[in-house]
């Protein structure tokens, strides 16, 4: 009960205005401050980042938007209201229900109620809000519950390494647990040995949300990972080699999530055996070569996916990379993920990524030409070259390949687009 006393607590010190930017950065903090805002009838506002450029336009889209945060040094330019000190403080008793396994009671929210907007993540234009009710968002993780086993009556601790305020830490560390009877971990650890760490504090079985930088920091930081029953990826589609890595060394099961912004979570693959995508309950795709639909189950409405998908069978379908990331290059079309995951498979490689040059930076007679950043310590740019010859077509190589020491990666691994350009812009410097 100490969790619905937090969430009235928090509620009673919230002010008229209707919309709500979460950033509390405590997992159980952002939970109380959510839930509050569902019985005080607000709704939230999720974007996946909070620079200034996205605070100015959840300005224009919520005039009376304010910011409730945690953080005494927070510096998001809106009106702010801070936790209340009464409410459970992290490392607390309250803060650590997860941790001792203690259920919450199931809130009673209508299943129409408009309890969130999401956005997308901004990196190919302004953000756009999509309504996300509360009905949906239950619909959606209980579906995932039951694909990744998490309804065996067992209590499950989950750990997240993704932000609750992006939507794949919301749905699978938040959402997931108030909706399965499970609990997770209030804290997002992020360096290997802090995960570790997480880990061992939270009984078994456990359950480690996670992305693949994470997990590729994971393997290469060579730690001993406590034992984990289930290991969940998402925000970008993992190699098979990388996952079968992970389930031999950590001795675990990994699965993989699928979904957008716009839809929530649709679909899962265990990658270490399968590269076929299986659809939640009551989901299907639809469409032809150019577009992708999907409808049914939790999405709310028949919605294009920004994803080349090829359906294989019913409730099964292959992911060929985004629609924005399709390159065509003298008559050869590839994309940007396939020529992103031949590059991170070679030895010594331990992060790339392929870009689209710009077109004043392209080639004189006006071909689309192709750049990469690589993180490879030990290699030069003709020993990566020379086995890029052998996994891609020549006219893919990139022109020019440059050398950084990190990619220029936001919290949940992605790499927006603008934030690339300027760190190959740096590297030619």
């Amino acid at each position: 009960m100490s969790f619905l006393a937090d969430v009235l607590r928090v509620a009673a010190a919230l002010p008229q205005a209707l919309h709500v930017l979460n950033a509390c950065s405590d997992r159980y903090r952002f939970t109380v401050a959510f839930a509050a805002g569902l019985v005080s009838n607000k709704v939230s506002l999720l974007p996946s980042t909070h620079t200034p450029e996205v605070i100015r336009q959840l300005t224009q889209f919520a005039p009376d938007v304010f910011c409730l945060t945690d953080d005494a040094r927070c510096q998001i330019d809106l009106p702010r209201v801070y936790f209340p000190d009464s409410a459970a403080a992290p490392g607390s008793s309250t803060a650590q229900a997860s941790a001792t396994g203690a259920s919450w009671p199931p809130l009673e929210i209508e299943q129409e109620r408009l309890a969130a907007y999401v956005f997308t993540s901004g990196s190919t234009g302004t953000p756009l809000p999509y309504k996300k009710t509360w009905g949906r968002l239950v619909r959606c993780v209980r579906f995932e519950a039951e694909r990744l086993g998490l309804l065996d009556g067992r209590s499950h601790g989950i750990v997240g390494t993704v932000p609750p305020q992006h939507m794949y830490g919301f749905e699978s560390t938040v959402l997931l647990a108030l909706q399965s009877g499970n609990a997770f971990s209030a804290g997002r650890p992020f360096y290997p040995a802090d995960v570790c760490s997480e880990l061992a504090s939270v009984p078994q079985p456990r359950m480690l949300v996670s992305t693949p930088v994470h997990l590729r920091t994971l393997l290469a930081a060579d730690v001993h990972l406590p034992s984990t029953d289930l290991v969940l990826s998402a925000t970008a589609p993992l190699s098979q080699n990388l996952a079968q890595e992970v389930e031999h060394r950590f001795e675990t099961r990994l699965l993989e999530i699928y979904g957008s912004t716009e839809t929530g979570q649709i679909a899962s693959r265990r990658t270490a055996q399968t590269v076929e995508w299986q659809l939640f309950n009551g989901v299907r795709l639809f469409g032809d070569k150019e577009q992708t639909w999907a409808e049914g189950g939790h999405v709310e409405q028949p919605t294009p996916m920004c994803d080349v998908l090829e359906i294989t069978a019913s409730e099964r379908f292959l992911l060929h990379g985004r629609m924005s990331d399709l390159v065509n290059i003298a008559g050869k079309r590839s994309s940007l993920a396939y020529l992103n995951h031949q590059l991170n498979a070679i030895p010594g490689v331990l992060d790339g990524a392929f870009f689209v040059r710009e077109e004043e930076d392209s080639s004189p007679s006006g071909v689309t030409r192709v750049a990469a950043l690589v993180v490879a310590p030990g290699l030069d740019a003709a020993a990566v070259v020379e086995q890029l010859r052998k996994r891609i077509d020549p006219v893919f190589l990139p022109r020019p390949l440059l050398f950084v020491s990190s990619l220029p990666r936001n919290e949940t691994g992605k790499l927006p687009h603008d934030a690339l350009l300027a760190a190959a812009a740096k590297a030619r410097t």
